[in-house]
């Protein structure tokens, strides 16, 4: 007999509720392992997107005007029930987007820790008094829910992308409406049904998938969302703050990203080569976050380009959900394409391929969107791949004589997220940290994102932080209250 694979069928989740979108309208899920439809989503529209609207605006008077232990009473149950369920959403994460299984369930972890922070910070959200020049004045401030939120998420961290976003606003006491990644909607709509489980108010957070501008307009000309927080490319990002600022709509963005990792001759080699695999493989590549640009000085260069080159080809390439395999696809067929554009370029314009270098077929999955874990050295600054994010498993390796050149050209972009760099000499970490211009630096460190600390760029890359102490900040208004008794 054959056995017939079940379709998921994921809906839109509005005032508690989950329902069809108003067009009837459903897309295909497609996975990026095995090139088929592994779920069907509901197509939403600017219709969609208003009826959220609605229910996160009628929801807010409520779910602000209580207590902030009992804002945190609940968020401590999402994290709880996340934490019964991890394996089951590193399962989902893995069977969306192609991500190595131990890799997601470092994500699922991460997610829910982002749900307990918050929780935590839910009750610091501090007012002062301020001291006063006129003797029968009373000065202080408090700090309010900012109001309705947009939360736009991406998919290459389906979701802790979530997480990080909603988590604050709901600990702020804010509403949301969250729009899914088209490619990943799946765990956001696990995430909802546990948020529904653990007995968040109806309303409180909707969600919505499907037309990204239609949906994307809704959310930026209705004045009763008061903050948009995305996640996502520089260029929709631009678009979005254009629009926001027709009602000077508070914004958090957090954008693309072109981060130098550098070596210096003093590092320790094996560690630095293990935490620029880390750093490059992590995720096949797709992060904003990992290393665009090998900056290798000239000294160790080649020793380096021959360890970096045996632990690369070392690397097992799959199905993410099996256990052994620690590269998986790239999410869709245009993040090939792209791949291959600046592979292509770069060798045609004189760079050296170390390894890799084409697209790779995994038997068993002969349709998934595989691309071999690829070394370029002798990069130059003209090439593709040295200015425009590749967001594959392609590292490109440049060459440096001084300290100095190397931070002229790390810092001789428009982006400014993480950047990263590898010595064993004091002065030059506390030197090269300050001089580089990112608002994220890792000193011996490979993996930056930490729920403990604000994340986020400067330049192109960003406006605001999302985690760490100040998590809360983006979602609270500060109030004056002045008295005269």
């Amino acid at each position: 007999m054959t056995m017939v694979q079940t379709i998921e069928k994921h809906q839109l989740y509005i005032n508690g509720e989950w329902v069809d979108p108003v067009s009837g309208e459903y897309y295909e899920v497609i996975s990026p392992v095995t090139g088929k439809v592994v779920a069907k989503a509901a197509y939403g529209n600017g219709s969609d997107a208003k009826r959220a609207i609605e229910a996160s605006y009628a929801a807010f008077s409520e779910w602000s005007a209580m207590t902030a232990r009992d804002r945190a009473v609940i968020l401590m149950k999402i994290y709880q029930l996340m934490q019964d369920r991890l394996e089951e959403l590193a399962q989902k994460i893995s069977a969306e987007m192609g991500k190595p299984i131990r890799e997601a369930r470092m994500e699922a972890r991460q997610a829910a820790e982002y749900v307990l922070w918050n929780a935590e910070e839910a009750k610091r959200a501090y007012g002062e008094t301020i001291p006063t020049s006129i003797k029968n004045k009373r000065l202080k401030t408090i700090r309010q829910p900012i109001g309705p939120v947009a939360a736009i998420s991406t998919w290459n961290f389906p979701l802790a992308m979530v997480t990080r976003k909603v988590a604050p606003a709901l600990a702020a006491g804010c509403t949301v409406v969250l729009k899914s990644a088209s490619q990943t909607p799946g765990s956001a709509v696990q995430f909802l049904k546990i948020a529904e489980q653990a007995g968040l108010p109806k309303g409180v957070i909707n969600l919505v998938s499907g037309s990204a501008s239609k949906i994307g307009d809704a959310l930026l000309t209705d004045k009763r969302i008061r903050k948009v927080t995305f996640t996502g490319s520089t260029e929709v990002g631009k678009q979005l703050l254009r629009k926001a600022a027709d009602q000077v709509k508070r914004v958090s963005m957090e954008l693309g990203g072109h981060a130098p990792l550098i070596v210096f001759e003093d590092a320790d080699l094996e560690k630095a080569v293990t935490g620029v695999i880390a750093n490059k493989f992590r995720n096949t590549g797709q992060t904003c976050i990992c290393a665009n640009r090998v900056y290798v000085q000239e000294s160790i260069k080649e020793k380096f380009l021959a360890l970096f080159k045996e632990k690369v080809e070392a690397i097992k390439i799959g199905n993410g959900l099996e256990e052994h395999v620690e590269l998986g696809p790239v999410v869709n067929e245009g993040s090939l394409q792209k791949i291959k554009e600046h592979v292509e370029d770069a060798v045609h314009k004189g760079a050296t391929l170390v390894t890799g270098g084409k697209k790779c077929v995994v038997k068993g999955f002969e349709c998934g969107y595989f691309y071999e874990p690829t070394i370029l050295a002798d990069v130059k600054e003209s090439m593709l791949i040295s200015y425009e994010e590749t967001f594959g498993p392609v590292a490109p390796v440049f060459s440096f004589q001084t300290e100095e050149e190397v931070i002229q050209k790390a810092n001789d972009t428009d982006y400014g997220l993480a950047s990263y760099f590898f010595t064993q000499d004091l002065s030059r970490a506390t030197r090269v940290s300050e001089a580089l211009e990112y608002g994220m630096v890792g000193i011996n460190d490979d993996a930056l994102a930490a729920v403990q600390g604000p994340f986020g760029g400067v330049k192109e890359s960003g406006i605001g932080r999302e985690g760490g102490p100040d998590s809360l900040a983006d979602f609270l208004e500060t109030k004056f209250i002045s008295t005269v008794i």
